[in-house]
């Protein structure tokens, strides 16, 4: 467990949270990769367990490497990560408006 010093504020001991999250990235990854080139389901269901795992990727990384639980006071920075998944929905949701109705265009 990292600890931190309190005159110098750096971390000391070893980062095994970095380590657990790596890990768990790594994982994430090769299983969805792996369900990608050998589908053992419908296509319909590979596409929401690939989306689940990409919420635990997210979740993994928010909590791992972005460290948004260890703040003290108020959670002012809730708001940017609501943001950022509002602006990432609208990203996606656009794209795949324009590809589906492109796609009807001749």
């Amino acid at each position: 467990m990292k600890t931190k010093e309190p005159l110098s504020g750096k971390y000391t001991g070893f980062p095994w949270g970095h380590v657990i999250g790596y890990m768990g990235s790594i994982l994430l990854t090769l299983v969805a990769l792996w369900l990608a080139v050998n589908p053992p389901f419908s296509q319909g269901g590979i596409i929401t367990i690939l989306l689940v795992l990409a919420v635990l990727q997210i979740l993994i990384q928010l909590i791992f490497f972005m460290h948004i639980t260890e703040s003290r006071g108020p959670a002012f920075h809730t708001l940017a990560i609501v943001l950022g998944f509002l602006f990432t929905f609208a990203v996606v949701a656009g794209s795949i408006w324009i590809m589906t109705f492109n796609s009807q265009v001749q």
